[in-house]
This record gives C-alpha cells, sequence and structure tokens, in this order.
C-alpha cells in the first residue's frame, strides 16, 4: 500500500449517478448534525462559535479530499476541547495556530515515515483513561452554563479543579431559569433519539431553545451574550512565528497530534467495519495533517476524525470522500446565510449539547469493566491517566500514562521470569540422568536488567564440577544480562567448574559471539540439546578426573 494515495483519486473508476446522489444526501445530514456540535465545541474551546464551522468547513474538506478513507468525517471534536480552551487562555490564538500547524506537519511526518501502524502501540488503559478524563472535563466546564453561575469578579479558572472552586465560589448567582432550560434540553436530548433518528436532537434544542427563550423573554445567556459573531468567510492569517514561540508550544503540538492521529485513525477503524472496506492509515495521517494546517490559517481550531459524525454519514449512505466534501461545502452555505442567528442560541441549550458530548465519549461502560476483569497494572494506569487529565492536562497524563505503563511492563516481564535448577527426581523421564558433579539451570522470560536479581544468581554446590544452562526458554538478552553472563564465566573459571550452555536462541547467542564469550569458551560449549550438555559435561569431569 503506498504512503499517500487518497481515495478521492481512485474513485470514479465505479462511481455511478446513484452513488453520487447518496454521498450528497449524507452530506447534507452530516452537515445538519455537524452545525451545532461545531458551534458547541467551539464555545467549549474557548473560542468564538464561528471558529467551530471555520474547522468543518475548512480541514473537513481538505481531509476528505487527501484523505485514506472513503466515509471519514474531520472537524472540531470533543477530544480537544479542554486542551484548546488551555491553551487559548494561557498562549492566546496566535499560541493556538502555531501549536495547531506545527501539529499537523508533525502529522505530515508521522505519514511519510509510514508511522501508522504504530499508532495501535498506544495501550488500550491510556486512550480509555484520558478520553473519560476529557469527558469529566467537559462536564465540569459546561457546568457553569447549566447553572447560569457567574464566576467571582477576576476569576479565570482554566485547570478543572479551578473550574471547580469558582463553581462553588459563585453559587449565590444560581439561575433557576437557565437550569430550566438546560434540564428540558438534557431531557429532549436523552428522549429525542426514540422519536426520530432522522433529524439530530442537537438541531431541535438549538431551534426550541432559541424560540422558548426569545418568545418568553427570559433571563438566560445566549452566545450573542457573550460572543460577537461573524458570518463573513474566513480569511488566511499567519501567526507571528519566532523559534522561542516554536519551542514552546511543541509540547503542545505533539500532543495534539498524537490525540488527532489516535482519534481519526480509530475513527478510519469503526468505519471500515460498518462498509467492510480498508483505509490508508499513512494517507489518512497526512490528511489531517495538512487540514490541520489549512484550519489553523483560516483562524480555524485542531480537527481530528469523528466518530459520531462519520458514522452518521455511513447510516445515511455515504460510501465516498464526496460526501464529507459536500458536508463541508452546506457549511459554508450555512455560515454565510444563517451565522447571525447562531446568536440567539441560548447557553444553557449550548451547555446540553456537551454534555450529551461528554457522556457519549466517556467510554464509562469500557472504563467499568476494565476495572472489573483485568489486571491491576492496568487499573492502575487507567486510574492514573484518568485522574491526570482532569487534575493537570493531556500532555502530563498521556506522559505519565506511558512511562507507568513501561514501568509495569518490565515489573511484570521480572516478575514471571523463572531460573530453576533440575534434578533427577524431577526429570527422571529423560533418557539420561544428571550425573555426580554436574548442575542443570533452566532459564524463562528475556534475561534483561529488572530480572538480573534472578538470573545467574544460582546456588552453587562444593562439590559441581560442571554447570549447564538451558536457554530455550530465553528469546532475548540485554546488556545488563551480557555482563552476567561475563561475571558467571569469570566465577567458573576461578573455580574450575566446566560451563556449558544448551539451546541459545539466535539473539542471545549473537550477544555472546559479539562480546568474546563464545570464543573464550569455544563453539563446542554451545550444545544444541541438553543431552549434547549432559554428555559433554561428563566427559569434561572425566578428562579432569584421569588428570
Amino acid at each position: 500500500m503506498k504512503t499517500f494515495q487518497p481515495k478521492l483519486f481512485s474513485l470514479f473508476k465505479n462511481y455511478s449517478k446513484k452513488k453520487l446522489i447518496n454521498d450528497i444526501v449524507a452530506g447534507v445530514i452530516v452537515a445538519i448534525i455537524a452545525l451545532p456540535l461545531s458551534i458547541a465545541l467551539a464555545i467549549a474551546s474557548g473560542v468564538g462559535p464561528e471558529k467551530g464551522l471555520y474547522t468543518a468547513i475548512i480541514a473537513g474538506f481538505v481531509i476528505s479530499l487527501l484523505g485514506g478513507s472513503n466515509v471519514n468525517i474531520s472537524g472540531p471534536t470533543a477530544a480537544f476541547a479542554t486542551m484548546v480552551a488551555g491553551i487559548v487562555a494561557t498562549e492566546g490564538l496566535d499560541g493556538l495556530a502555531i501549536a495547531t500547524v506545527l501539529a499537523g506537519i508533525l502529522l505530515i511526518l508521522f505519514g511519510v515515515l509510514r508511522l501508522g501502524s504504530l499508532i495501535k502501540y498506544i495501550p488500550y488503559t491510556i486512550t480509555t483513561g484520558f478520553t473519560s478524563g476529557i469527558a469529566v472535563t467537559i462536564v465540569i466546564g459546561q457546568l457553569k452554563d447549566l447553572f447560569g453561575i457567574t464566576y467571582p469578579a477576576g476569576s479565570n479558572p482554566i485547570e478543572s479543579t479551578e473550574k471547580i472552586v469558582a463553581l462553588f465560589e459563585g453559587i449565590s448567582t444560581f439561575n433557576y431559569q437557565s437550569f430550566i432550560v438546560g434540564a428540558i434540553a438534557l431531557a429532549i436530548l436523552i428522549l429525542w433519539p426514540k422519536v426520530s433518528k432522522k433529524i439530530p436532537g442537537s438541531l431541535v434544542v438549538v431551534l426550541l431553545g432559541a424560540l422558548v427563550v426569545g418568545l418568553f423573554n427570559l433571563n438566560v445567556n445566549t452566545i450573542g451574550d457573550l460572543y460577537s459573531i461573524s458570518s463573513s468567510l474566513p480569511t488566511p492569517s499567519i501567526p507571528s512565528i519566532t523559534l522561542e514561540r516554536v519551542m514552546h508550544m511543541l509540547p503542545d503540538a505533539f500532543t495534539i497530534a498524537l490525540l488527532a492521529a489516535i482519534e481519526s485513525l480509530l475513527s478510519c477503524v469503526v468505519s471500515d467495519g460498518m462498509i467492510n472496506d480498508r483505509h490508508n492509515s499513512n494517507t489518512e495521517l497526512i490528511a489531517q495533517g495538512a487540514g490541520n494546517i489549512c484550519s489553523a490559517i483560516f483562524g480555524g481550531i485542531p480537527a481530528t476524525g469523528a466518530i459520531a459524525r462519520t458514522a452518521a454519514n455511513v447510516k445515511n449512505g455515504g460510501r465516498s470522500p464526496i460526501s464529507g466534501m459536500v458536508h463541508a461545502v452546506v457549511l459554508l452555505l450555512v455560515l454565510l446565510i444563517l451565522m447571525p442567528y447562531a446568536s440567539f442560541i441560548p447557553m444553557p441549550v449550548i451547555a446540553a449539547i456537551l454534555l450529551m458530548v461528554a457522556y457519549n465519549m466517556s467510554e464509562w461502560r469500557r472504563f467499568v469493566k476494565i476495572c472489573k476483569t483485568a489486571p491491576s497494572s492496568d487499573i492502575i494506569v487507567l486510574v492514573v491517566t484518568f485522574l491526570f487529565t482532569i487534575v493537570f492536562d493531556l500532555v502530563v497524563a498521556i506522559a505519565v500514562g506511558l512511562v507507568l505503563t513501561a514501568f509495569l511492563i518490565v515489573k511484570r516481564t521480572a516478575d514471571n521470569a523463572q531460573v530453576r535448577e533440575w534434578d533427577n527426581a524431577a526429570h527422571g523421564q529423560r533418557s539420561k540422568e544428571i550425573p555426580y558433579g554436574v548442575v542443570v539451570f533452566e532459564i524463562n522470560g528475556p534475561m534483561f536488567f529488572a530480572a538480573s536479581d534472578k538470573y545467574l544468581n544460582f546456588p552453587i554446590h562444593k562439590d559441581t564440577r560442571a554447570m549447564i544452562i538451558r536457554m530455550s526458554g530465553v528469546p532475548t538478552v540485554d546488556s545488563t544480562a551480557e555482563r552476567n553472563i561475563e561475571d558467571l564465566l569469570k566465577f567458573c573459571e576461578d573455580r574450575s567448574i566446566h560451563l556449558i550452555f544448551s539451546h541459545v536462541n539466535p539473539q542471545p547467542y549473537t550477544i555472546l559471539q559479539k562480546n568474546g564469550v563464545v570464543d573464550k569458551l569455544g563453539a563446542e560449549r554451545f550444545c544444541p540439546n541438553i543431552d549434547d550438555a549432559i554428555e559433554l559435561a561428563t566427559k569434561l569431569i572425566s578428562t579432569n578426573t584421569e588428570k
């Protein structure tokens, strides 16, 4: 499979008028679904509502045009919301633009270097942990608008813990009208799928909420009360870039790129199963990179594949990138014609939409299942990643999760390492008995630094004249094990003990060849099986006895 082979370029061989109509219909429906979500996610990200549409339009079109999936729909997603809000609060829109462009460059490099398949090595516990953590942070961030609370003067909370403190400090400003509007909107969102699966509930509550608040003149904040809305076309703008600023934003850029890669490829895998197709992961990463760069230049926020919108695309007949491009064009028309009316949307309704998004992305059932069935080490990684996402941020959570996973994998591997001594009682079924003066030790598991206290720390009897190390269960050795083997060789030389190896696998043998152990002992001391090793040990002991 080629590194860069957009699905659109191979589309027209078997493309028909019927498929085109299906793609157009699916694109229009997905645009209707994406409209309120894009606005809500932009607000949750701390930017103006129109920037959500910029992202869905620009990134959505570019990624569909160049992408490696037939049906993946890209745009702003909840996974980025909290992180983007933090970047905007501390670094401003220029900082966000730089981080997004850098993330796009990194995504393109991921694809060019064919790293698409490596994303699968991100542990499931980490992706579940930070996804659930992001869901909780979104919920915390929306409580203010749901309850109509005003934060104390001068308060500008960024972290989730700061928002919780500010909520309690501003609890006296609770607005029951906001809460009623938000609660009704949330109830409609929960129940609406039983009424209709064609019309998105988010669109229904947006229209109904704006109508009710306007007709009854309720004391409820709307988007227009808090944001100035632009319906003009997005124009390109390059942020002021310095080397110092680039280096400062690089960690955030890497996190955006990693998260975009994970979310997009996960969306592709899900959609492949729905349409019996196979995506090109490296092409998709390159497209995601190009889409994010274009989104940043045109005033948008980070974008990635959106699983819910992609699923809606498939269910409504979308089967080619044309549907994703149509979705972007429809949103562009909405931006130009209907965007001013977005100012009437009540903030509690936006909060209700985001609460449903958070619930749907929370994966709480998987979270609970892991806690019930997984090994304790996996549960530790899951919970730590989850808590660090909430208390600190996604950058810290992923870094700590990966380090902790690596540490626990090493520990688990070391705990499973075994060294045991053979005896005649246990191995009497063999064709040869272990002669007097010969000891046989069997090692199972990779020989590496974390298990150095187990390997080669053998109980040596005073009458031992030959030692056989059986290594059929050792796939690899590292430099620590290599040094331990050298120490063992010297130990045996000092005590006139014949050292023999049996069943040495290719990697360990190559290492021992390179460091001179094979030459020093002699190749004949590396036997292909245990019977040959015992026979050699018996012969060496007999020869010494005769002398």
